[in-house]
């Protein structure tokens, strides 16, 4: 049975961070759930890494770094540089402050806990009152099919900077993972469902790639409202994007050289671009949502910046209409 109070949002790391701290602003606890990304998930250094749900629980914390555009603001690096004195890996930066965050979700799956376990308790102990789930706490991976052969998602995107070509991009274990339970209960009891922008292809798709989850939505008559980072076939930069001369810049530059097709209840999801402060992105989603009333929703095709197309339809209502929603420059968003 649906919920009218509840929304479940899809998100992966900074554009769905993004976008979930404007849905809190505006949804108590009670009436947001946020379902995210694992198939980023990797043990480093002996550490379980969630790289998505760190993004998300930093967002909505307001501990994140807005300048770097991932991990912990106010960082120091002096784990980094005692591991490269001793000659270990270094292409995947463990900030001091980010550090305490693996090792306590490290302690814990050790001890028995799952991932969903794991991350109400950072939630939680970070200050966080939404709850914040896994997309599975099952293993699924994802395994990028480049020029050079199969290359684990992050091993391609962060220690290789998305040099290889790119063919594609597989999701191991996703046919035989199951949604964790808290996904499960807020996708069969939520009103609404929002796709947040994050990377269609790699934080979003795997989510969809969980058995049931795609037919779902698309089979479901509550309102589904897509946000993409892509505008009129456009792949949108960041606000938080470093200079090109960062080495950070070669790493974010990846999504560009990515191109996809992307749909879930519309051919294509062209999108509305997103803003990094919270309160108007607050405000945005709120007259958003509001629109959803009449029944399924989708974000059409449009190539214009200044607004979102919206397309609404009912059983009570004879015809599809669309709607559009002003995005002003107060408004406007970024991934």
């Amino acid at each position: 049975m649906t919920d009218k109070r509840l929304v479940l949002a899809l998100a992966g790391g900074v554009g769905g961070g993004k976008l979930a701290r404007g849905l809190i602003a505006v949804l108590p606890p009670e009436q947001l759930a946020i379902a995210v990304n694992t198939a980023d998930d990797f043990v480093h250094l002996g550490l379980h890494i969630s790289p998505d749900i760190d993004s998300v629980l930093y967002a909505l914390a307001d501990r994140n770094d807005l300048e770097r555009g991932w991990g912990l603001a106010g960082e120091t690096w002096n784990f980094m540089a005692a591991v490269e004195h001793l000659g270990g890996p270094t292409w995947f930066k463990l900030g001091d402050r980010d550090l305490a965050t693996h090792v306590l979700r490290a302690e814990a799956l050790a001890a028995g806990s799952t991932l969903s376990d794991a991350t109400g308790l950072l939630a939680r102990r970070l200050g966080i009152a939404h709850a914040i789930v896994p997309m599975s706490d099952d293993p699924v991976h994802s395994v990028v099919d480049t020029d050079e052969g199969a290359l684990d998602f992050q091993d391609y995107f962060v220690r290789r900077q998305c040099k290889p070509k790119f063919h594609g991009v597989k999701f191991q274990g996703a046919a035989s993972a199951k949604p964790s339970a808290g996904f499960r209960e807020a996708l069969n009891r939520a009103h609404a469902i929002v796709i947040t922008p994050s990377n269609p292809f790699v934080s979003i798709d795997p989510i969809l790639s969980l058995p049931g989850i795609s037919d779902t939505l698309r089979q479901s008559q509550r309102p589904v409202v897509a946000v993409s980072p892509i505008v009129g076939g456009v792949i949108e930069a960041s606000s938080t994007q470093p200079p090109a001369s960062s080495p950070d810049a070669s790493i974010r530059s990846c999504e560009r050289k990515m191109r996809w097709s992307w749909s879930i209840a519309a051919k294509s999801i062209p999108a509305s671009r997103t803003a990094s402060i919270p309160a108007p992105m607050a405000s945005w989603m709120k007259r958003l949502i509001r629109r959803a009333i009449f029944g399924s929703m989708t974000v059409v095709g449009s190539k214009s910046r200044t607004s979102a197309a919206i397309r609404t339809s009912n059983a009570d209502v004879s015809k599809r209409r669309t709607v559009r929603v002003p995005v002003t420059p107060a408004t406007r968003f970024d991934q």
